[in-house]
């Protein structure tokens, strides 16, 4: 249907009466979408993601890009040094050892996008030890039954604390500065006077970070695995860009991608077979990762986390219970916190009085941090604690091969920290002068 519009003056002067030109309105033309540009960049080739990668240096958004740039760094350097750092057995150990404060990590990084900090991790992980410990070994319970008394211990802890900063309103720092001082009581009176409770043969804790799937076909299976979800979520996300007639990714980028995924996770995979085959703690880690990116990404719960953390206030205007999204991130952080404890048990050899004391919980939560996720809140990603611990893990592997002293340790990991949070404040200034915040 349209409808003509009478000009009363045209361009010549005449008027519609005179025998003058009418302008016609179609009114049932469809309006014209507005495309961000920055989304055009798919359909522009390398010469778009060049432009676009400049755009995001200027902006400060970073992402990834230094921590990649560091691990790059550390492999040159310490294999420069001893030729065994980037040896099967060396990568191997790496891939163990990430596991346990890993997980831990990706606990802290749920609390770090809440702009919050949870400081009761390490004693938490090692409560939940003793826990496992005192039931399983000293008296007597099913093994499985007293693990998962051990998490839902680490669980309630958690929501412990969230009670206390989302309802009472007592402030994140405080409430786990003193669940740290109380946990470790606890832990300790759980103990009793032996003060370690070594991990019993063949039980599940021993296994954690003992067990190994010594034919090649499981790492190749598992990097295949990989590729193909990776490939196919690529795909699925693309035909659902098309279907809403937004710019997509061309088929040369997702054959890219999936190409590069392919080469480091087969290698990977070359390289643990190499020595005693795929870790079961590394296969449990990269589960728990890809099960919480999925749910911080690709859920309604995980952008209420991002809401919260960017603006509390906004939020709740927004209908978001801020209360219970507080309340179960922390109660997340003491469950992971808890699995974690035990990995580091099972690496141990068992539980102690001092688990989950000395470094571990300045480890995660650099290792977060480190990663790439903000400690201002709202900005991060759950693989922010893979890249951080191969940061940190492989710091301390490259120095324990080279026999340096773990105060060398200390003061290399929170140099590299430091580095990490200035990155961070220069990043958000510099979004913040570009008006991208």
């Amino acid at each position: 249907m349209s409808d003509t519009v009478k000009d009363p003056l045209q361009d010549d002067g005449s008027t519609p009466e005179d025998g003058g030109a009418v302008t016609v309105v179609d009114d049932s033309a469809a309006p014209i979408p507005a495309v961000d540009p920055r989304l055009l960049v798919r359909e522009e080739g390398l010469k778009g993601y060049l432009t676009e990668f400049k755009r995001k240096v200027r902006g400060g958004e970073l992402g990834s890009i230094p921590v990649v740039l560091g691990l790059i760094a550390i492999g040159i350097i310490f294999q420069s040094l001893d030729a065994s750092f980037l040896a099967a057995d060396s990568l191997s150990n790496i891939s163990i050892y990430i596991a346990g404060q890993g997980i831990m990590a990706v606990g802290i990084v749920f609390v770090l996008l809440l702009g919050e900090i949870d400081l009761s991790v390490g004693s938490v992980a090692g409560v939940g030890a003793a826990i496992w410990a005192v039931l399983s070994v000293s008296h007597g319970m099913n093994d499985g039954v007293a693990v998962l008394a051990a998490i839902a211990a680490g669980a309630l802890i958690g929501a412990f604390h969230g009670f206390f900063f989302a309802r009472i309103g007592v402030p994140a720092f405080v409430v786990t500065l003193a669940g740290f001082l109380g946990w470790s009581g606890l832990q300790i009176w759980l103990m009793g006077s032996e003060g370690s409770i070594n991990t019993p043969s063949g039980s599940i804790v021993e296994n954690l970070t003992n067990y190994f799937f010594e034919d090649i076909a499981a790492a190749y299976g598992l990097a295949l695995v990989a590729v193909l979800a990776y490939l196919a979520s690529m795909l699925l996300d693309t035909r659902r860009r098309r279907a809403a007639q937004l710019p997509a990714r061309p088929t040369s980028e997702i054959v890219l991608r999936t190409t590069v995924l392919a080469v480091v996770v087969f290698a990977a995979a070359y390289e643990l077979n190499q020595s005693r085959g795929l870790p079961l703690a590394l296969v449990i880690f990269l589960a728990v990762l890809v099960l919480t990116d999925f749910v911080v990404r690709r859920t309604t719960y995980g952008r209420q986390i991002f809401a919260v953390g960017g603006s509390t206030e906004a939020a709740r205007r927004a209908g978001i219970n801020v209360e219970w999204i507080r309340i179960s991130v922390f109660t997340i952080a003491g469950t992971l916190a808890v699995v974690g404890g035990l990995f580091i048990a099972s690496q141990s050899g068992g539980a102690t009085k001092s688990l989950g004391a000395g470094n571990v919980l300045m480890n995660v939560i650099a290792a977060a941090v480190i990663g790439g996720t903000s400690l201002f809140g709202g900005r991060g990603k759950i693989w922010s604690a893979l890249l951080g611990m191969l940061v940190i893990q492989s710091i301390q592997q490259g120095l324990n091969l080279l026999g340096m002293a773990s105060e060398i340790q200390y003061m290399i990991t929170g140099a590299v920290l430091l580095a990490a949070v200035v990155i961070d404040s220069v990043s958000r200034r510099t979004q913040k002068s570009a008006g991208r915040t």
